[in-house]
């Protein structure tokens, strides 16, 4: 009896599964799909599911395909039950395809970097004939590499951005700060997120502790010392290689290493809980507010938050508080308020757009705007892909 109630439960637990999957089906899906060199999984999943992000769970290989993940140009996909994805192996010729278009992430992969601290690291104190920017083929001279020996590679790397957070006391929200920094890497005083913190100082807890983030150090040049210290110098001889980014006085140098940076991610919802308001956009990458799918964002979290490559959110306009002008017609109070309160109505959050997770860092992420319906902004904020409010 027991062993027939074991088996009834397991045909009920599969129907109940397979349901569930078909459910998130994408009701104008094609029967087959042959992929072709440039497609991404998300794409391709999001011609199959309605939310692409769940591709690793429902997506399934015939026995014959080692790796359910790795798809490569030429596979033929076909919907051969309502839970999984059956392939057709193709001819195994190219690399198999990416969740992402890598070529919009590369440069950020390689380029950019999240640090609690840089003021200690070696820099550029000046340049070859005094000049006030230097490239490819010309020397500078670094301060703080006294060990340094001929024919050894660094990478000048230079502080542009601090990020912040910290939190009002009264409602518990999260306000994040994006901070541009001068050549020395310091902070620029008089920004507009000085002028935030001063209407705000009143409400912060303890009087507004700010949490550093960390510094964004981005990779402007490299280098091979051709000359060491040497009697009457107090300084390292650097010869520039690379002609993209010019090196001025202030830059840092950090040691040319192999970076370990993801090439393959698979979307996923995020692995825990996600406190409310902390994960923010911090930055949109080459922009000043505002962008749109296959922008680069800068996001406030990382490991620390359980954020890792892959992790897919969504994005979400704040609700506004409008003032209620029906039943306050001769009230002064905003008609547009980022606070709450009595004489306004509040109004719901809205849906952004969706951005997964490429790199991560342990209190920042960057992370890729994959589909959206509106513009994504700094302030906006980040919750489980599946959230609808």
């Amino acid at each position: 009896m027991f062993k027939h109630f074991r088996t009834v439960l397991a045909v009920a637990a599969i129907t109940v599964g397979s349901y569930a999957a078909a459910a998130e089906m994408a009701g104008d899906h094609p029967d087959t799909y042959v992929v072709k060199r440039g497609d991404t999984l998300w794409d391709i999943s999001a011609r199959f599911l309605k939310k692409p992000w769940l591709w690793p769970e429902i997506w399934q290989a015939n026995p014959q395909i080692k790796n359910p993940h790795l798809i490569y140009p030429g596979d033929v996909l076909s919907l051969a039950y309502l839970d999984r994805v059956a392939v057709q192996a193709g001819p195994r010729q190219e690399a198999p395809l990416n969740a992402i278009p890598l070529s919009d992430v590369e440069p950020f992969l390689k380029n950019l970097s999240i640090t609690d601290s840089f003021q200690h690291l070696p820099y550029v104190a000046g340049l070859e004939e005094n000049m006030l920017r230097a490239t490819a083929g010309q020397n500078v001279y670094v301060l703080g590499l006294d060990q340094a020996q001929p024919g050894q590679r660094y990478a000048i790397v230079r502080p542009g951005l601090r990020y912040t957070q910290t939190r009002v006391k009264s409602s518990g929200e999260y306000l994040t700060y994006k901070e541009d920094l001068d050549y020395r890497g310091a902070r620029i005083k008089g920004a507009p997120a000085d002028w935030n913190r001063q209407w705000s100082s009143s409400a912060l807890s303890d009087g507004g502790p700010v949490e550093l983030l960390g510094y964004e150090l981005e990779q402007v040049n490299v280098g091979t010392i051709t000359r060491g210290l040497v009697p009457g110098s107090e300084t390292v001889t650097l010869t520039l290689q690379d002609s993209g980014k010019e090196v001025r006085a202030g830059d840092r140098v950090v040691p040319v290493e192999a970076k370990p940076y993801d090439l393959q991610f698979f979307p996923h919802p995020p692995a825990t809980a996600i406190a409310e308001g902390k994960l923010q956009i911090l930055a949109v990458a080459n922009a000043l507010t505002s962008g749109g799918p296959r922008d680069v964002v800068a996001i406030s979290g990382g490991s620390r938050e359980g954020i890792d490559n892959g992790t897919v959110l969504s994005v979400w306009r704040r609700g506004d508080h409008v003032a209620n002008k029906v039943r306050w017609p001769n009230s002064s109070r905003m008609d547009d308020s980022p606070r709450n309160g009595a004489g306004r109505v509040s109004l719901p959050d809205e849906y952004a757009a969706h951005v997964m997770v490429f790199r991560t860092f342990d209190k920042v992420s960057y992370g890729l705007v994959m589909e959206g319906v509106k513009a994504t902004r700094v302030g906006y904020e980040l919750k489980h892909p599946d959230a609808t409010y």
